[in-house]
């Protein structure tokens, strides 16, 4: 049974989520606050976190920035805000997904379910690997059963979204994707997301593995297409 953990103020609207998602069949733990929430996500080790922005303790956002600090948990924010810079602003604190309020309980659902089914079943690929690594160049290694990637020797934390579309560059270095192609990688045909959030994330990797982001020479632009990834020369 998967576990979610719900972070949200409204207590009717945190036990309404708890109500749909237990009948869905998933195991629900409800924080009221960000600080309550920081316990259960240490206690409770959740598959998905459904998080508000607005918190009597924290702001969401800030909340945001901090798990992802400590954990790779795919991050829902469910919010009133529905301003584009809020979204981006999410984004680059390392949310996967953003959800405005009021939303559909089955678009809820499957959203979080493409997150979490897109989670396990790289863990479950990370498993088979008897090495635990996949794709690498000379300065970028990726390690699929910890979800950690590694740049010039560097553990550099990354979201759900940022881990899977780096994978998917290491893995075809030199082929171009289009935006449409990264949004299917990520999440899958079953859940809605933005260019505008996949530009967010590229710009999120370039920070993480460029030496200058200003001039990427690993995640290029495509004009008019979209990126692509350009393995490392190296010379013996």
């Amino acid at each position: 049974m998967y576990k979610i953990l719900v972070i949200e103020d409204d207590v009717m609207m945190s036990d309404m989520l708890a109500m749909y998602l237990s009948e869905e069949g998933y195991a629900v733990k409800q924080a009221t606050d960000g600080g309550s929430g920081l316990r259960l996500l240490e206690q409770f080790k959740p598959d998905l976190v459904l998080l508000d922005l607005m918190l009597p303790d924290w702001d969401g956002t800030e909340l945001c920035r901090s798990i992802r600090e400590s954990s790779c948990v795919p991050i829902m924010i469910v919010s009133m805000k529905t301003e584009v810079s809020e979204r981006v602003q999410a984004l680059r604190a390392g949310a996967d997904d953003y959800l405005c309020k009021p939303f559909s309980m089955h678009e809820l659902s499957a959203r979080a379910e493409s997150l979490i089914r897109r989670a396990h079943m790289m863990q479950a690929a990370a498993a088979q690997d008897g090495t635990g690594y996949t794709a690498e160049d000379a300065t970028i290694r990726l390690d699929t059963e910890r979800r950690l990637l590694l740049v010039r020797g560097t553990l550099v934390e990354t979201t759900f979204s940022e881990f899977e579309l780096m994978k998917l560059f290491l893995a075809n270095p030199g082929k171009v994707f289009s935006r449409e192609d990264l949004i299917n990688a990520i999440r899958g045909f079953d859940s809605f997301v933005t260019d505008r959030a996949i530009d967010v994330h590229i710009v999120n990797l370039r920070r993480k593995v460029e030496p200058n982001p200003k001039e990427p020479k690993y995640i290029r632009t495509v004009w008019g297409v979209g990126y692509k990834y350009i393995h490392e020369t190296v010379l013996s």
